[in-house]
């Protein structure tokens, strides 16, 4: 099977990708020239530019371009997808984005940019989610962006997500990715009820491993598969936290999918290679970050993004 045979598609959580304005409504003051992380015009520009090499060389092994489709999470507008897209490295190729600014208290966002060569955009729009603490306060989180075009061709319907985190604990917030996972499977099923032979993809961060609650029992069905599940062992991951590696990054799809009639899932895997992995005390191993506390590292992210290969 040839280069010119294959496509790939991506996901990425950027990690802290603010620009370094301040916006009043949203709580990203760390992320300014006089805040916190001293986040200027060169550190900002210096990570976007990191960024757009990341997507640069994803899936090139396999394929004859970069991803045809890649899913970004926190990024804080419109505007920064743009200025990766617009960077030195992706310039040159035709891509566009689909962003909405979401009610995340932080102000970072789900986005999706997309090869117009080879994606023909159809309509989009955020799904808005609504989750509470355990005391019934409402926690506003990101929206879940649906986006329909023609993926060579075909209609596919694809999802991009970022749940809510597990910084206050599993116990206390694992309803919430439960919860997220109910609405996604909801608008699954009517459109597969609508056309049981749709193409669907679903991508995100769901701060939740392959065979969690949220994606093993609510999500994942005869009639979505999740490729990533043997991708997680005690040393890979895309993420690590207290020396345990996580897959939170995943991307799901429908089983039309495995048809030999029109696009075709080959494999996915983690791009964690040695440019985005710090090799230096105590971290080494781990993914190169932008800060590790309030040092500047000026890395990439504290993830390490997902792929998946197709053949047309």
């Amino acid at each position: 099977m040839t280069k010119e045979n294959l496509f790939s598609i991506a996901f990425y959580n950027t990690e802290n990708l603010f620009d370094y304005k301040d916006d009043a409504h949203t709580l990203d003051t760390d992320y300014t020239p006089s805040g916190r992380k001293k986040w200027g015009h060169y550190r900002y520009q210096h990570k976007v530019n990191k960024i757009a090499k990341v997507i640069s060389k994803i899936g090139t092994t396999d394929c004859m371009f970069p991803p045809v489709l890649v899913g970004l999470a926190e990024v804080e507008t419109k505007q920064v997808a743009l200025d990766i897209i617009h960077s030195e490295v992706l310039r040159y190729l035709n891509y566009d984005c689909v962003h909405y600014d979401s009610p995340d208290e932080r102000g970072i966002d789900v986005a999706l940019l997309y090869h117009k060569d080879f994606f023909e955009l159809i309509s989009s729009e955020a799904i808005p989610v609504q989750v509470f603490e355990t005391n019934g306060i409402k926690d506003d989180t990101r929206d879940i962006l649906y986006v329909q075009g023609n993926l060579y061709g075909e209609l596919t319907h694809v999802f991009v997500n970022h749940w809510p985190s597990r910084r206050k604990g599993v116990d206390k917030t694992h309803l919430k990715r439960i919860a997220l996972a109910n609405i996604l499977k909801y608008r699954i099923d009517q459109i597969l009820a609508e056309d049981p032979e749709a193409k669907i993809i679903i991508m995100g961060d769901f701060n939740d491993d392959p065979s969690s609650e949220s994606i093993a029992n609510h999500l994942v069905s005869d009639r979505i598969k999740n490729p990533m599940e043997k991708l997680l062992t005690p040393k890979q991951g895309t993420l690590i936290h207290n020396g345990v590696w996580h897959l939170f990054d995943q991307i799901l799809y429908s089983s039309t999918f495995d048809k030999e009639q029109g696009n075709q899932f080959k494999k996915a895997a983690i791009y964690n290679e040695d440019f985005l992995t710090d090799w230096t005390g105590r971290n080494k191993g781990e993914p190169l970050r932008t800060y590790i506390g309030k040092f500047y590292r000026g890395g990439f992210s504290d993830h390490f993004p997902v792929y998946a290969i197709f053949k047309k």
